[in-house]
């Protein structure tokens, strides 16, 4: 009998174990989610979002719970984890009030007596999701999908299934049918199986970059549509006339924020020359100053990482850097302390080429580039695999959204972090993968786009 093992990464001891269902066990659940999915799609919109409003409550009323539960596992500050919760409860009311009008019927004028677009549920979604959010990714995909009349299983990652659970628990105690939402604790190698099923109609994903192609290849091997969110190395450009003060102060956030364990995080810190050592210098005061510390301590700035043979792989990323010329301006150095802990880094004089550069640094470590201009910082910027997020820092509003327009990516900033909001589309261009989540760009990836004529 396989288990996932449960490891608090600040001690590094086994703190649960679940049971993972075998391949059949699995089907037999998709089974029971397409047997809901028949009445489930015929719920109109406000008998959806009645219950959608139930699960937001449970969210509130356990906040601490569920927080307290993703520190555990994943290594989350415990700031943060709360933040997480109530960002799911906003996901939860903003879909149940919007969904009526977002997927209304588009009327269309033809030489028919009526024609329309309507949009309409097609079955039951596989959302093959990370630990990093471990609430809020499966949150981001399952109620937009349940509120358009879909059903939704979930195979989360190995190392947060009490979240998985839990989630599975909060939806049952909501008033959602048994096989709305449903957790697949499965091995990753029994993934293939699960996609294959013929009660999976779709596929999304958010992860890395291996991981999106994998299953994008055996998803349209069998013509199964999916949704891609993938990895990011996110450039920020610092103009020459930023407060360096906001820029240091956002820049020392973005990369320590989920103990830098973003995809959306800020990662590369591209700077115009002439207040490249100053941003450097003031960056690295911050970033010093920041508190790494137990998860549960309201004092940690940042904390472990979530396992300790990712510390050990970005800790080769980093070491790999500084062997090909980059400049190690902080931090660098596994701390003698149990937990998979790795200090605030900072890595500068960076060029294309370099690890730090070219590669997805997913963890707190910062990579800083020089920009000889405005045109240099941009070609820069954009001389990445990745297209997630990016962003722009000045004082001056009109030139920063000149250059956020030239940004490859998916989200353009000025003068703020890269967020995920339900209001607007999130996702990537590139290797950060395709496709929408969140919005109406979002719900509607997973219906029937459908064209009704009566001549």
């Amino acid at each position: 009998m396989e288990h996932s093992i449960i490891i608090n990464p600040a001690t590094g001891e086994e703190i649960a174990k679940y049971k993972r269902l075998t391949t059949a066990e699995a089907k037999d659940k998709i089974a029971v989610s397409n047997t809901a999915y028949t009445n489930w799609k015929l719920k109109t919109y406000e008998e959806r979002a009645v219950l959608m409003h139930k699960l937001a409550a449970i969210l509130d009323e356990n906040k601490e719970e569920y927080a307290q539960l993703a520190t555990r596992e994943m290594g989350k500050v415990i700031g943060q984890s709360r933040k997480e919760i109530e960002k799911c409860a906003l996901i939860c009311r903003y879909y149940a009030d919007k969904t009526k009008e977002l997927l209304a019927d588009k009327m269309v004028k033809t030489e028919a007596t009526k024609s329309y677009v309507t949009f309409q549920p097609i079955g039951v979604i596989l959302a093959v999701m990370p630990w990093n959010f471990p609430f809020y990714q499966v949150i981001r995909f399952a109620v937009p999908a349940l509120m358009a009349g879909n059903t939704g299983v979930l195979k989360h990652a190995s190392n947060v299934q009490g979240c998985a659970l839990a989630l599975e628990g909060a939806f049952i105690k909501a008033g959602f049918p048994v096989g709305a939402f449903s957790n697949l604790n499965v091995d990753s190698k029994h993934v293939k199986d699960i996609i294959e099923d013929k009660n999976i109609v779709a596929v999304t994903l958010t992860g890395s970059d291996p991981a999106g192609r994998s299953v994008a290849s055996i998803a349209g091997q069998n013509l199964k549509k999916t949704v891609m969110e993938l990895g990011g190395s996110d450039a920020y450009i610092v103009l020459d006339d930023a407060n360096l003060e906001q820029a240091t102060d956002l820049a020392t956030l973005g990369r320590l924020q989920n103990n830098g364990q973003t995809c959306i995080a800020a990662k590369r810190f591209v700077v115009l020359d002439t207040i490249y050592d100053e941003f450097l210098a003031l960056y690295s005061q911050k970033m010093k100053a920041a508190i790494m510390g137990e998860p549960t301590d309201e004092a940690s700035y940042y904390g472990p990482m979530a396992r300790a043979d990712l510390r050990d792989e970005l800790h080769e990323q980093v070491l790999k850097t500084v062997a090909q010329g980059g400049k190690l301006v902080l931090g660098g150095e596994i701390p003698n302390r149990k937990g998979a802990y790795y200090p605030a880094t900072i890595l500068a004089d960076l060029k294309p080429g370099m690890e730090g550069f070219d590669n997805e640094l997913f963890g707190p470590v910062a990579s800083v580039i020089r920009a000889k201009d405005d045109a240099d910082a941009v070609a820069l910027a954009n001389n990445s695999q990745y297209g997630l997020g990016s962003g722009v820092l000045t004082t001056n509003n009109e030139r920063g959204e000149k250059i956020a327009l030239q940004l490859e990516a998916g989200s353009s900033f000025v003068n703020k972090l890269v967020v995920s909001d339900p209001r607007l589309p999130f996702g990537g261009v590139k290797n950060s993968g395709y496709g929408r989540e969140l919005a109406a760009y979002g719900i509607q990836e997973f219906v029937n786009t459908k064209t009704i004529w009566i001549d």
